[in-house]
């Protein structure tokens, strides 16, 4: 059984790796997601990206948190603007498409002793 603390370093890989595919499809540089010159942007790569590993690694709304250095309020609230958002088609599309990406994705080997 994975110690608590494998479990936050898995937590955190995957926020990187939602992280990196929601800039990547919203061209925007990965480093900056911190806020940087386009904190609104990022902000909205961020929910998504939130959004992604609550729905797509099914993680609860408190782990989600914990991965992005947030509140769990925070994470609720970004996953309930990126579903509101989901009625406009496209952006729906969008999301679908980097759910089934982030799906796909291998999972981490496990830690060699």
């Amino acid at each position: 059984m994975p110690s608590q603390e494998e479990i936050l370093k898995a937590d955190m890989a995957r926020a990187r790796l939602a992280c990196a595919l929601v800039a990547y499809a919203y061209g925007a540089e990965n480093a900056s997601l911190d806020g940087g010159r386009h904190p609104r942007r990022m902000s909205f790569i961020r929910q998504v990206a939130m959004y992604l590993l609550h729905v797509g690694f099914g993680m609860s709304l408190a782990r989600v948190a914990h991965a992005f250095g947030r509140d769990r309020s925070t994470a609720a609230y970004a996953c309930h603007r990126v579903e509101d958002a989901r009625d406009d088609p496209d952006f729906d599309s969008r999301v679908e498409a980097l759910e089934e990406a982030l799906r796909s994705a291998p999972s981490p080997a496990p830690a060699r002793p």
